[in-house]
């Protein structure tokens, strides 16, 4: 699967919630698949926009290894008490800030088989995990937290990155268009002197 990278639209967007009955046995081998792309990237978790998809769920496994799902979730208590947790995000590979967020929170969501579970006082490395995916359902993402002149440069930096993926692929295509051009033209030229 493609992470989207700071700059692409789906990681702004309010996510819509996840229907009932599209919790089957395909959304099942997408958050499979969702797995296998956050494990092959030494992610942490992803969140369904961050692979294009605009719907409330995201996958995590934190320091305890345990695969969980989150379908639909609602943060529903959060501690006082903030701490400070440096962070990063598979959408903006090679960038990290120090983020505040509370250090224990409780959640509510659907399971991968569409059944309600809750996780009461989740602390450390999970709670910090939960917050920034459930963060993304919501267009947010963690350099929104930090201090604003980090989050210009870094958006920034990823506005000319995107800028000059968007050349090369644009001079691949005109290189391959001229070849294809050529070829054509030679192909023509010889079925003429054949006749």
């Amino acid at each position: 699967m493609k992470i989207c990278k700071l700059g692409e639209d789906v990681l702004r967007q309010t996510c819509e919630p996840v229907k009932e009955e599209e919790i089957n046995d395909e959304f099942r081998t997408l958050l499979n698949e969702m797995f296998e792309t956050m494990i092959s990237a030494n992610g942490v978790g992803l969140a369904a926009p961050q692979v294009g998809i605009a719907k409330r769920f995201f996958v995590i496994m934190a320091d305890d290894d345990v695969r969980r799902v989150f379908i639909n979730p609602e943060i529903i208590k959060t501690s006082n008490d903030l701490v400070d947790y440096e962070e990063g995000c598979l959408s903006i590979p090679g960038v990290y800030e120090n983020i505040q967020r509370p250090s224990m929170i409780s959640v509510s969501a659907l399971n991968e088989h569409g059944k309600r579970f809750v996780i009461e006082d989740a602390k450390d490395l999970l709670a910090r995990v939960i917050q920034h995916e459930n963060d993304h359902l919501n267009g947010v993402l963690y350099i929104d937290r930090g201090d604003k002149d980090f989050a210009e440069k870094t958006k920034e930096q990823f506005k000319r990155r995107a800028e000059r993926t968007a050349k090369k692929e644009a001079a691949k295509a005109a290189k391959k268009r001229s070849i294809e051009a050529k070829m054509a033209a030679k192909a023509a030229l010889a079925e003429k002197k054949g006749n």
